[in-house]
């Protein structure tokens, strides 16, 4: 292993290098039909057969962040056991892609179709069933498997419960900002926390320390779902994969939109209107809510609260006495996703 720690895009690269044959092994294994819309999902051909040679890539971020805290708690990250969490966490993660593209309507995922409007809605949704449950067999199939499973089944029913909320908070249905950061912790933290305690596991870690990097884990999402909100209100199509102002299409109520609601001002209540309006929202609606929200000082808020949870989840980190290297590539990790293009 390394004497000094590695940069962030490399510590990526690096976890990519490892999880991605796997993942794509993995895939291998399902039934030809779901193999191939799935392979759609990933980009790893088109719809006649045809094998892409450059397909796009997902940023890495949660096996990563699995193969890191095993090696924080003093293991060889590259053991068999630490590969099959981050690989277990890679297909949780793309089946929660594909679910949520379906809820909301999204066009795009990664720059391209998603797998829903290319191939329809009982694809997309069989597709992520199938790799929810494939991730759920890399762990019964690797050791630790009581130990390690039941983590993962609790991180997907809180993804679930996050959606659920998410859905509810689109209808108009109990918005607040309280219910915005839930969102966060369950969509986003709960993966995060969860690759972070079964990469501790995998690493022999007692359940305190493993708990404890579950915790990281959990505040380092809502802090990489905050920016994600961020983005999807002012980030460009190049970065985000989607198109500009995407969140505000969708009515989506993220956590700057509840920020901005939340008050009594003449911007809120003009969001507020907006948001309740029958018909679809034009593009002035679009340019209008977006700078409502920045004149409240939504944005600013947003990323204020994920600088917090950052500063939190660093502090958890701390309590590990994690393996000094690894210690500091979690930082340049946690640094890189309250650093992105906003």
């Amino acid at each position: 292993m390394a004497d000094s720690p590695r940069g962030s895009e490399t510590i990526l690269a690096q976890a990519a290098t490892l999880v991605r044959p796997l993942v794509r092994s993995r895939v291998h294994t399902l039934p030809p039909g779901i193999r191939h819309v799935a392979g759609l999902h990933f980009g790893w051909w088109t719809d006649d057969g045809t094998v892409l040679e450059a397909p796009p890539v997902s940023k890495g971020v949660r096996p990563a962040l699995a193969l890191l805290a095993c090696r924080a708690v003093g293991a060889d990250p590259y053991v068999a056991r630490a590969a099959a969490v981050a690989v277990a966490v890679e297909l949780v993660h793309n089946a929660s892609l594909l679910h949520d593209d379906v809820i909301d309507q999204d066009p795009l995922r990664r720059g391209r179709p998603a797998l829903w409007a290319a191939k329809g809605v009982p694809a997309a949704i069989l597709a992520g069933d199938a790799l929810f449950f494939a991730a759920v067999q890399t762990l019964a199939e690797a050791p630790d498997a009581g130990r390690t499973v039941p983590v993962l089944l609790a991180a997907v029913q809180a993804l679930i419960e996050g959606e659920y909320l998410d859905t509810l908070m689109e209808s108009g249905t109990d918005v607040s900002e309280d219910r915005a950061s839930a969102v966060a912790a369950g969509k986003t933290g709960a993966l995060l926390a969860c690759a972070c305690e079964l990469g501790a596991i995998a690493g022999g870690a007692t359940e305190g320390r493993a708990r404890l990097l579950h915790g990281f884990g959990r505040r380092l999402g809502i802090a990489y779902q905050c920016i994600d909100d961020v983005l999807g209100i002012w980030g460009e199509e190049p970065v985000t994969g989607k198109p500009a102002l995407s969140d505000l299409r969708s009515r989506k109520v993220t956590v700057p939109v509840a920020a901005a609601m939340a008050g009594y001002t003449p911007q809120a209540r003009s969001l507020r209107a907006l948001y309740s309006a029958n018909g679809p929202m034009g593009e002035e609606d679009y340019t209008r809510a977006r700078a409502l929200i920045e004149q409240t000082g939504a944005r600013e808020a947003t990323l204020r609260l994920a600088r917090r949870c950052t500063a939190d989840a660093l502090h958890l980190l701390d309590q590990v006495r994690p393996e000094p290297v690894a210690a500091a590539e979690l930082a340049a990790l946690a640094d890189l996703i309250t650093h992105r293009d906003h």
